[in-house]
């Protein structure tokens, strides 16, 4: 687009921030670019504070605005070397500099200044130096003079000569490229200082120049811009003592800028100069990615080109993986090569398969991801282990001929080699770096801190949060189509107020963070083509991502992916198991497999090939998948996913790759018809048989992206390429694209003889499904990952499980939910559950390990004990002098042998707590009470080996008999096993000493309808539900008549799992003082089943006490015949009379006559009930001591009835045998 002509009257803006001046600067770079357009200016500069974040979005939007870009940064220099970090604060740290570039080589020294100014002279600020700016100065423009700078720092302590000097040595520098800075914000001291920067620029014989330094877009913005300070600052809006910016520093017009320098019209004239100066022209069209050099041939000494080396190597893929070529492997290995080969991207192929050929020689699991995996040439190339051919996965999906873009392999790494293979590249490749990120103000966030700003309370500021929609990309308009929240934005005028101050700052970059996977490879020293960004020890690029790759930069994605790490651990532990050999895989009795053998690796007898496992295996899909018992299975572990699992019970791959694509907003729609065609309920409709191959796998149903661009392809004549393009048009709805395509659908339909009409109505079908499609390559890939991951789960149980709580022991309730799964896991021996034994000081690794058909606790999992103690714990196992472990014998032992420094007395409290030392000390309470002699012990112990002396053993702290302190614990009463479990849940997440729960077994029993194991039940409606409250949160409604009133989501815990369950806002607030964490009580409610899994909604709650006196159903006693004394009915009519109340219990007598040949029961029930209130079954049993007093609750009486009907015992408790029904 032309640029504006620049006229006598016309100004150019060359200091001006965006909002890449962090919380500084509150105008973004399209509006920026809009106003000076509007304005009639021909030019702009952005000068953000430090960096160069904004450059190229700038570069983009003013070139598109028709208004000519200059690139400039505002540097911060150090007063003397960049490399002395001396200064006494932030003020006096760095001077201001605003720098421009004016050519080619004046951009590329500003790359190098920022670079240099963060990986060098970071020191409050990233800052530059005069010898960096000396060394780098061509090309560049330099504007001196307002506040901050090195010149009006001297003039405000009025010495003209120093502002004099200062200005020389920059003049020195720059020449006639160096101007003296004049502004006018309506500031006395900045006016007053203006004759003097004149007298500096005469005597050192350069030009002055005028400048705004815009922070924000419009005059009205001041407020806002005001409030986006304080939430910099940290500070109150109403807050006296805060910075306070001058309300001039908008984005003024040129008739504004003349008119205040109408005395100093050179000033203005001089803008237009620079900016004539100024241009730079930047190449987008470049690539400066790496190349691979491949290596010479051993018999011709010369290096193949990278095309034929990555032939040489595909072709000996192709031996490997298929074991000869076919017709249809050479056809498609050949389209897919003549693609990469003509774009120049062997080497990228070349890179990606050596840094991964490198991984899988370090035993470090990869594989690729996304729409790589379609690719032939990658899968022979051993970047994935998914056959492309085999899921009809398409090379298009991957990469369109028609583009040049670089493609993108996204490959997952094993997390704990991450870093390795990183390093491998960043040392073969030489110029690697991290990638920043930008996150913005979302509406949420914005309402948060300017409400923090504006002192609204802060019980307001959360009931407005709580109204703003959870979806991603929730902006401040879509918050007011919440009618509650609309109402308090048109009601309460500080909401109001609040509302319009967020809306101006709503979007406006926050922060700077690092891309959790991405990194840039570059062929040459990354500073000449982007400007780099450093955090902590973190290098990064200043730009993020897609930047970087318009730029022609290399943007590859290493994602560390849990996963393989757990999966790596289980195969490991699993070697350690059977070194010698995998155990036999049993037979499939159900499935009528018969016994065999689990594939390992050559030359590994117990190392499992994980990649050659039987993907048909039934007992897999059978015992993990059909039953929705997927927790630690990879992609399938969310209650949402494990209902549609159980609704699908799929028994093939392809079942799983498409439950994965199902699961998503929008497509979760088709699940029904997906699960009713698969079980034959339901036809699978017919529409053309072209379409009908394609869908035949998906029961009809358009899945996949890839199945929608056969479709188009092979039914309407669509080349694959551009049939991916119509597929992204549907998903943007861009209709000019979805247009053009429908009529060559039409056209190429109309050629394979579908008529006009039906060839309308199958576009329409592609038009609806097509949104919908999901990526088959990613699909595939995560749905065997997770298939191997149930494999694992089915057939090895214990690794797996140990693998998986190792590394999900950072999150808490996660590691819960895995123990709780270890007591109900089946094992391939045909018994079900798996013990965790407590961390032991004597046994315990870091990690979570499986010792003889258990799974030990590991150390590292203790909450408080770090991975420093650890290591500490078990190198002080170790007998210096001989080598050998030692057990510690006690907790003075243990002081003395361990070097303390790490293990601190907060890591000492959670060892003891969590039972660690229960293996050397019985008493917890005793050896708590000895542990601050213990740690003196230790302590002298340590120094004396510093010393270099012998403990009085003789030892040196290297033995296990050397102790200098008594071993004797103090007597004193152990923790009463309340506290005991207490502990062990803060420190472990589970009890290990016994359950709070065994007290009221025979009440879980007897009262609760439902467990957490028969919820799943769909012929249940109302239950009551027994066991702990965990996970409590309260929460407020957003919307509908209890908007603003508070709720809770919690978890009710019983011996077997847990059930979720809601509290709303009428209920919370008649129990929110009952329902407290790790408190037992009764809930009785409704079961939901709208949401991903069964819930309760509570209705009432009772305590233990409370659930005896109100729910009980029946009083039985029971005697035996030669038990009965004569006046047993008379002192039970007594009893009978003195406990009657407002509720009262049935009561029955069982006389059990066992003198004859079979036992004969009577049962008697007796007019008069009686009231539980105070404790009358213990009342009961004291005036019939030999009589057996039982409350029956409605689980009991329920069992009873189904007894009477003969299909269920009578009255069955845990640990007793069912009893015969009278």
């Amino acid at each position: 687009m032309a640029t504006q002509a620049i006229t006598k009257d016309s100004f150019v803006h060359l200091h001006g921030h965006s909002h890449y001046s962090l919380l500084d600067g509150g105008a973004t770079i399209p509006g920026l670019c809009e106003q000076a357009k509007a304005m009639g200016m021909p030019a702009l500069a952005l000068t953000d504070h430090g960096n160069l974040f904004g450059l190229i979005e700038f570069y983009n939007t003013a070139n598109a605005a028709g208004i000519k870009p200059i690139i400039g940064c505002e540097f911060y220099v150090a007063p003397g070397s960049r490399f002395e970090k001396e200064a006494h604060g932030i003020s006096d740290a760095a001077y201001h500099l605003v720098v421009l570039a004016c050519s080619q080589t004046g951009y590329r020294n500003m790359l190098k200044l920022a670079s240099i100014a963060y990986t060098e002279g970071f020191y409050y600020r990233p800052r530059v130096d005069k010898e960096s700016l000396g060394r780098f100065n061509e090309g560049l423009v330099v504007i001196n003079g307002h506040f901050g700078t090195e010149i009006s720092a001297c003039l405000e302590r009025n010495d003209l000569e120093a502002a004099v000097q200062a200005a020389g040595q920059y003049k020195d520098i720059f020449g006639d490229r160096f101007y003296v800075e004049l502004q006018n914000h309506a500031d006395p001291a900045q006016i007053a200082m203006i004759p003097q920067l004149l007298q500096v620029a005469r005597r050192v014989n350069s030009p002055i120049v005028a400048t705004n330094d815009h922070h924000y877009l419009l005059k009205e913005d001041y407020d806002a811009h005001d409030v986006l300070c304080c939430i910099s600052m940290g500070k109150q809006l109403s807050d006296a003592n805060r910075l306070h910016y001058s309300r001039e520093l908008y984005l003024k017009s040129p008739a504004e800028m003349r008119q205040i320098f109408k005395d100093l019209p050179e000033a203005c004239d001089n803008t237009l100069r620079i900016a004539e100066m100024c241009d730079v022209k930047l190449d987008f069209s470049k690539r400066h990615a790496p190349v691979y050099h491949p290596p010479k041939d051993e018999k011709t000494g010369l290096a193949p080109s990278a095309d034929d080396y990555l032939r040489q190597l595909c072709l000996a893929g192709i031996v490997e993986r298929y074991g000869s070529m076919n017709d249809a492997i050479s056809a498609r290995l050949e389209q897919e090569l003549k693609v990469i080969q003509s774009k120049g991207f062997s080497s990228y192929f070349l890179i990606v398969w050596d840094f991964c050929n490198y991984a899988r020689k370090n035993g470090i699991p990869v594989g690729a991801r996304g729409s790589g995996v379609g690719t032939l040439v990658g899968y022979v190339l051993g970047l994935c282990n998914v056959d492309p051919l085999r899921y009809d996965l398409l090379f298009e999906r991957f990469m369109d001929p028609s583009r040049s873009e670089m493609p993108d392999i996204d490959i997952d790494i094993c997390q704990e080699g991450r870093g390795k293979v990183i390093e491998y590249v960043r040392e073969k490749y030489g110029n690697v770096s991290q990638i920043i990120t930008f996150s913005t103000l979302g509406a949420k966030a914005a309402i948060k801190d300017v409400g923090r700003v504006l002192a609204m309370p802060l019980s307001e500021v959360d009931k407005l949060t709580k109204l703003v929609p959870s979806a991603v990309g929730t902006t401040l308009d879509d918050c007011l189509r919440v009618a509650d929240f609309k109402r308090l934005h048109d009601t309460n005028a500080d909401v109001l107020r609040l509302f319009q101050i967020a809306k101006r700052l709503e979007g406006l970059c926050r922060n700077a963070g690092m891309h959790a996977a991405g990194v840039i490879v570059c062929d040459k020293p990354l500073d000449e083509v982007v400007p780099l960004y450093k955090k902590d020890n973190d290098i990064m690029t200043q730009w993020d991502g897609p930047t970087c790759e318009k730029m022609g930069l290399l943007k590859m994605d290493f994602l560390g992916l849990r996963t393989l790490t757990i999966v790596e651990r289980a195969l490991k532990l699993i070697e350690a198991a059977h070194p010698k050999g995998l155990p036999p895989l049993p037979a499939d009795t159900v499935g009528g497999k018969a016994a065999g053998t689990h594939p390992s690796e050559a030359g590994r007898p117990g190392r499992l090939d994980i990649e050659h496992i039987d993907l048909t295996d039934q007992r897999v899909y059978r015992q993990i998948f059909q039953k929705g018992q997927t927790r630690g299975v990879f992609q399938f572990e969310s209650p949402g996913m494990r209902e549609l699992l159980i609704k699908m019970k799929p028994d093939r791959i392809e079942d799983l790759i498409a439950a994965n694509a199902l699961f998503r907003p929008g497509p979760m729609e088709l699940i029904p018809a997906y699960c009713d065609r698969k079980h034959g309920k339901a036809a699978t409709p017919k529409q053309h048989p072209i379409m009908d191959k394609i869908l035949e796998e998906t029961y009809g149903i358009m899945v996949y992206q890839e199945q929608v661009m056969r479709i188009c392809n092979q039914l309407g004549n669509i080349p694959l390429a551009r049939a991916y393009k119509l597929i992204k048009a549907i998903s943007k709805k861009n209709m000019d694209t979805i247009s053009a395509e429908r009529k060559n659908f039409l056209d190429g339909a109309g050629a394979n003889g579908v008529a006009a009409d039906r060839a309308a109505e199958l576009f329409g079908l592609i038009e609806e499904f097509g949104k919908y499609g999901f990526n088959k390559s990613h699909s595939t890939r995560y749905a065997i990952v997770a298939f191997q991951t149930a494999y694992l789960k089915t057939y090895f149980p214990l690794e797996f499980m140990a693998a998986l709580l190792t590394f999900e022991m950072v999150d808490a309730d996660k590691t819960a939910d895995y123990l709780d799964e270890c007591r109900s896991l089946p094992r391939p021996d045909g018994t079900t559950g798996i013990a965790i034994l407590p961390p032991d000081i004597n046994l315990s690794e870091s990690d979570f390990a499986v010792v003889d058909g258990t799974i030990r606790f590991g150390l590292g999992a203790v909450k408080g004990v770090g991975s420093k103690a650890v290591e500490a714990i078990v190198a002080g196992r170790v007998n210096a002098k001989t080598g050998q472990r030692e057990r510690f014998r006690s907790i003075f032992d243990f002081c003395e042998r361990v070097d303390m420094r790490p293990v601190n007395k907060g890591v000492m409290e959670a060892l003891i707590k969590s039972g660690a030392f229960d293996s050397v000390h019985d008493n917890r309470a005793a050896a708590m009470a000895a542990l601050e002699s213990a740690m003196q012990a230790g302590a002298k112990a340590l120094d004396a080996r510093k010393s270099g002396q012998e403990s009085l053993f003789g030892g040196g702290g290297d033995s296990a008999s050397t102790t200098t302190a008594p071993s004797a614990l103090p007597k004193i009463a152990d923790f009463t096993p309340r506290e005991k479990m207490s502990f062990e849940k803060a420190y472990l997440g589970f009890y290990v000493s016994s359950h709070p729960l065994r007290d009221y077994e025979e009440l879980l029993e007897g009262y609760a309808t439902v467990t957490s194991q028969t919820i799943q039940d769909p012929n249940r409606r109302e239950a009551i539900v027994g066991g702990l409250v965990s996970k409590l949160a309260r929460k407020t409604a957003k919307t509908g008549r209890n908007a603003g009133r508070a709720w809770a989501s919690f978890s009710i815990e019983d011996l077997t799992g847990s059930v979720p369950a809601v509290l709303f806002s009428d209920e919370f607030e008649k129990y929110q003082n009952v329902v407290k964490p790790e408190t037992v009580l009764f809930f009785k409610g409704v079961i939901d089943r709208q949401r991903e899994e069964p819930s309760l909604r509570v209705t009432e709650i009772y305590d233990p006490q409370q659930v005896v006196e109100r729910l009980t159903k029946q009083v039985l006693v029971q005697l035996h015949g030669v038990e009965i004394e004569p006046d047993l009915l008379s002192r039970l009519d007594q009893f009978i009379k003195s406990h009657q109340g407002p509720s009262v219990v049935p009561l029955k007598l069982e006389v059990v006559d066992s003198s004859g040949p079979e036992p004969l029961r009577v049962q008697i029930a007796l007019k008069q009930g009686i009231s539980l209130a105070k404790d009358a079954k213990g009342a009961l049993q004291a005036l019939l001591p030999q009589a057996r007093i039982r409350l029956l609750g409605p689980r009991d009486m329920a069992r009873a009835t189904q007894a009477a009907q003969g299909t269920a015992p009578a009255f069955v408790r845990s640990g007793q045998p069912a009893a015969s029904a009278a």
